[in-house]
């Protein structure tokens, strides 16, 4: 989802990389070797670079993909058109799209609003994302994603991100008090009023997550879905699920669960705003709590809390601190708290989080505590409940993804935060990976997921970095203002600690991969605006300021780019790493030297990277896009690369000169970025439909067909009737095999490729 509007929540003191830059700039001898440049001149002595080598197939049998032509297939060409462009040779279908039934007995879906709310907790969930299949085994277990034997069953799990495009969920769009008829805005303003149950309840529900049971043919070639499975499941916002985190530490974390749902704080309700999706090696899903903070509201006149911890931490995390002004007529929450409650189980109650009882165990303060964490989900086992992963830190979770697992030693799970000047985290696990643990379920998931220590990265200017531990006996932490008394306070309040540690802030780690053929890390750093990224502000990871040139006009670091790091002697437990960047997105014809440093052509050119993930088939880095700075020449898309190796590149000089407040500012960088990646090794594979953003992405066992989501089509829509801004998949040039559904109205949903000739997918 664009986050264009997202608050700056980290108004820490914590470096940037520029001043990391300037520090390792003090020393005489660096200053020493600066020359020329008007304003600030900087030079960094580590390699950073696209990928242009073969990849190391290390203790495996992974394809190196040293071929300069292994990418075959004929790049897609640039599109605004309301369709899903594949290569020739490729077919693309729809497996599933919003309001698709997954239960007997519920009736189709009307695409005209007039759905029974309630039985949504029946249907595929809304703005599909974070994408990852299971196989099942005869004995009923995950056999994890990629092992397949004939007769086994798949299960797809598909993030159900956010209800924003609820205007085209109800009838004649979503309501406050008095027909509107238009689209509310997460990260704008909306007008307050009451909300009707019936458009709430649709909204809540159509969160969550997605699981159903994929049809597949003798040779487990996927032929659509199952709507009877057995293993068919939604998981929503209002599904119980089961407190965790260190066995030490347990109590302290119930402690600030505590709600009027449960008092004990032993349970929570529900996950909200999933994005990315993780995998792990013993088979179950990491769905990542995203963008939650927003959902919760304190209304004019209400008390607010008076726990000064529970306040600054909120603060820290962009929920709402103060009472809403008496005079106030709009709000960025939902409304969903203004529906008159009647419900036992207050669920929409929930959403309003002053201190309207005598203590926590009597109202919902301590709601927004319940959010902001990766929850396990066990798809072989519809009946399991899932569990809020607290210790691996709470955040805006986006993606979780396993390092390669060594039998005997720890496992690690990456993780971004997904907002402006936010951080890249690790968890590493206290037991050593064992593979008896495969299909063990969530009991698998306790063992790993619980016990083990939790790190910030912090990023230096020689191309080196430190992974900083989050622990209630790091004396930064200890010292901190926050009043740190517990590891649990450490896990709950993460960003603050993580403040305190001296974490290195990142402009938007979204999506994390790991490429299985060397173990090495990737994450996508989407984009940045002028407030945040100027020239004086630009550094060796962030390297780009410029002026957008085109209509759109998106200027400081408008088209994003891709970071990789390398742990030291490859070991999950490492406490340092290198790195380097791997790709720059940007349009082909933009004339600064500073902006195509990868020198992107028509058949590759690309903004805003987000999606990331590695095939384990062939090796691809698949790259998805949500884009904001490109969009008036060509609907986001899908790129194939092939990754190289940290290390594999050149040397690149960056000058970049953009007016801030009007005056020119230059600064002239010297910094190793690397060459040119080619049309061999980066091509454009696929261009989704307007508005929609390309997300959510994984692949059968044998790597011949690839899942990928489609979300928000239409997105520029602001009411539910203007079909100007789109209808696919409703429409029948669409790319996806005629119209699907009925009505004209756009829905976000899942869709399966294959090559016509039966081969794997980009080779």
């Amino acid at each position: 989802m664009s986050h264009s509007f997202d608050p700056i929540d980290n108004t820490s003191n914590n470096e940037h990389f520029q001043e990391v830059l300037d520090n390792a700039l003090s020393s005489p001898s660096r200053r020493s070797i600066l020359r020329g440049g008007l304003g600030l001149a900087s030079m960094f002595a580590l390699p950073m670079l696209p990928g242009c080598g073969g990849s190391s197939a290390a203790s495996n049998t992974l394809p190196a993909l040293a071929s300069s032509t292994l990418l075959k297939f004929t790049p897609v060409a640039k599109s605004i058109a309301d369709q899903v462009w594949v290569p020739a040779g490729y077919t693309a279908k729809v497996l599933h799209a919003t309001g698709d039934t997954i239960k007997t007995g519920v009736a189709a879906y009307s695409n005209a609003g007039t759905d029974d709310a309630e039985s949504w907790a029946n249907r595929v969930g809304d703005q599909h994302d974070g994408t990852e299949i299971f196989y099942i085994g005869s004995n009923g277990k995950s056999k994890g994603s990629y092992s397949y034997a004939s007769g086994d069953k798949a299960v797809l799990a598909v993030n159900n991100e956010s209800s924003a495009e609820a205007h085209l969920l109800h009838p004649t769009g979503q309501t406050s008090g008095a027909a509107i008829g238009k689209k509310f805005d997460q990260f704008g303003s909306w007008p307050l009023g009451v909300r009707p149950a019936s458009e709430s309840i649709k909204e809540i529900l159509s969160h969550g997550v997605t699981l159903v049971e994929v049809n597949l043919d003798a040779s487990g070639k996927p032929t659509g879905y199952n709507a009877t499975s057995s293993l068919n499941r939604r998981i929503t916002p209002e599904t119980p699920m089961n407190v965790t985190g260190p066995a030490a530490e347990l109590a302290n974390l119930k402690a600030m669960m505590v709600t009027k749902f449960d008092p004990t704080g032993a349970t929570t309700r529900g996950t909200l705003n999933n994005c990315g999706t993780g995998i792990t090696p013993w088979g179950t899903l990491i769905t990542c709590e995203e963008n939650w903070a927003t959902y919760f509201t304190m209304p004019a006149g209400s008390t607010v809390p008076t726990d000064a911890k529970l306040i600054a931490s909120r603060a820290r995390y962009g929920v709402q601190t103060t009472a809403t002004s008496a005079t106030a007529t709009t709000s960025r929450t939902q409304g969903w708290h203004t529906v008159t409650d009647a419900d036992p189980t207050s669920r929409f109650a929930r959403w309003n989080v002053s201190a309207s009882g005598a203590s926590a165990a009597a109202d919902f303060r301590n709601e927004p505590q319940t959010f902001g964490y990766n929850v396990e989900i066990d798809p072989a086992n519809p009946s399991s409940v899932p569990a809020k992963r607290m210790s691996m830190g709470r955040f805006a979770h986006e993606a979780a993804v396993c390092g390669v697992p060594v039998i005997g030693k720890p496992l690690a799970f990456y993780m971004g935060c997904d907002s402006r000047n936010e951080y890249i985290y690790k968890f590493v696990s206290t037991k050593t990976w064992d593979a008896a643990d495969i299909g063990g379920g969530i009991a698998a998931g306790d063992k790993y997921l619980c016990e083990g220590k939790l790190y910030v990265a912090k990023f230096d200017a020689t191309g080196k970095g430190e992974w900083l531990e989050l622990s209630i006996n790091n004396p930064l932490i200890k010292a901190a203002s926050f009043g740190f008394t517990s590891q649990a306070e450490v896990l709950v309040h993460t960003r603050v600690a993580a403040d305190a540690a001296g974490a290195t802030k990142m402009d938007r780690p979204e999506w994390g991969a790991v490429n299985h053929a060397n173990g090495e890390i990737y994450f996508a750093l989407t984009n940045n605006n002028a407030s945040n990224r100027t020239p004086a502000k630009t550094d060796a990871a962030n390297p780009r300021a410029y002026k957008d040139n085109d209509g759109l006009g998106r200027d400081g670091n408008p088209n994003g780019h891709i970071i990789r790091f390398k742990e030291t002697n490859n070991m999950a437990e490492a406490t340092t790493f290198t790195w380097d960047i791997f790709l720059f997105g940007a349009e082909e014809d933009a004339a600064a030297a500073n902006v195509n440093i990868s020198g992107l052509t028509a058949a590759n050119s690309f903004s805003s990277p987000d999606g990331l993930w590695f095939s384990k088939s062939t090796g691809i880095c698949w790259i998805q896009t949500d884009d904001g700075a490109f969009t008036d020449e060509t609907n986001c898309m899908l790129v194939a690369a092939v990754p190289g190796t940290v290390g594999d590149g050149g040397a690149f000089t960056v000058s970049n000169t953009m007016t801030v407040a009007n005056v020119a500012t230059t600064m002239t960088q010297n910094t190793f970025v690397g060459g040119i990646l080619g049309e061999s090794r980066l091509r454009r594979f696929l261009v989704g439909p307007k508005g929609a953003e390309v997300t959510g992405i994984t692949e059968t066992a044998d790597g011949k067909a690839i899942f990928v989501g489609i979300q928000h089509p239409a997105e520029e829509a602001t009411a539910y009737n203007d079909v100007s801004k789109g209808v696919w998949p409703t429409n029948a040039s669409n790319g996806v095999g005629g119209v699907y559904g009925a009505g004209s109205r756009a829905r976000s949903a899942t869709i399966v490729i294959t090559k016509d000739d039966g081969g794997k997918i980009g080779l």
